[in-house]
């Protein structure tokens, strides 16, 4: 294991016709979990830290880890209920979520849950989303962050759900914090303008980067994504594609960033902080290619190292 991506799993249902009614069909989901297949499809060793339920839906999500070769050794389960999300997806418009996640499994990680040590091999944490909102999943993984920090990557993506979050002021001082342990920062533009609603991406970005991060990755959907870095900044357009829906995308990109840092050496404590900026747009590019794939597709349905190519 070489990543370790932690956070919530949430059953997405999807909705569909049948018989001229909407209907809804049950899918495995949630950001983090989401990362931890597309990784793992893009051939780095990943392995997954949360809880889920005993309930069927959780035997959904710990089946589709396994069959995607995800590694489980930190997976544990709670009697609690499964996460669950409704998705209502409109022509052109982002996906809205309808969440149902009080006391959930995978809201009640604790920080007892939280190994004093982990796997040496791990050499990068993943975490962000709904997980770092909801109590006492949130506190468990400060605590792992700040365990874990100084000796291995931390990438953060905070998947901003504003219904979600109760107190915005608490939010952001929250955020603020974790930015202090991260290397890397991917964030949406919607994020963005949540977070600093009005301001330009690149003054928020390089008030990031003396926070902290490394590296500061924002998409922008068709308009393309960018990496601001103390040296310099890179922008990459996004492929042209027939989308079906775009559930998912932003996990995939992220999975592919992630994936192509580590396929090209580059993810790495030492060397996020000088990387070359020439390798940084061919990590950028990998990622929205795999961003762009899953809008092909219905659903959080990331693609396969066998379909992008190495980046």
């Amino acid at each position: 294991m070489k990543i370790l991506v932690a956070g919530e799993a949430v059953v997405d249902f999807f909705p569909i016709n049948l018989n001229n009614q909407q209907a809804f069909i049950p899918k495995p989901g949630g950001s983090p979990f989401n990362v931890a297949v597309g990784l793992s499809r893009l051939r780095v060793p990943t392995g997954f830290l949360g809880k889920i339920s005993t309930d069927p839906f959780g035997h959904l999500l710990r089946s589709y880890l396994i069959e995607n070769r995800v590694d489980i050794r930190y997976l544990m389960e709670d009697d609690r209920p499964s996460s669950l999300a409704f998705v209502f997806l409109e022509q052109g418009d982002e996906p809205a979520f309808q969440f149902y996640g009080a006391n959930t499994a995978d809201s009640n990680l604790t920080p007892a849950d939280i190994p004093d040590s982990l796997y040496t091999t791990i050499e990068t944490i993943h975490l962000g989303s709904l997980a770092m909102i909801r109590e006492p999943t949130g506190s468990a993984l400060i605590k792992l962050v700040k365990q874990e920090y100084k000796h291995r990557v931390i990438s953060f993506d905070p998947n901003v759900r504003p219904s979600q979050i109760p107190d915005r002021h608490v939010y952001l001082r929250k955020l603020n914090d974790w930015l202090r342990v991260v290397d890397i920062f991917k964030l949406s533009q919607s994020d963005a303008s949540y977070i600093f609603p009005g301001h330009p991406v690149e003054k928020l970005a390089n008030q990031w980067l003396e926070m902290g991060p490394s590296l500061v990755v924002v998409t922008r959907g068709s308009q393309g994504a960018e990496a601001f870095t103390k040296s310099g900044t890179v922008t990459v357009e996004t492929p042209k594609v027939h989308v079906v829906d775009s559930v998912g995308a932003g996990d995939a990109f992220t999975a592919g960033f992630l994936a192509a840092l580590f396929h090209l050496g580059q993810l790495k404590k030492e060397l996020l902080g000088r990387i070359d900026l020439e390798i940084l747009r061919r990590a950028l590019e990998f990622a929205a290619r795999a961003a762009a794939l899953t809008c092909t597709k219905r659903g959080a349905d990331p693609p396969w190292l066998s379909e992008l190519g190495k980046p």
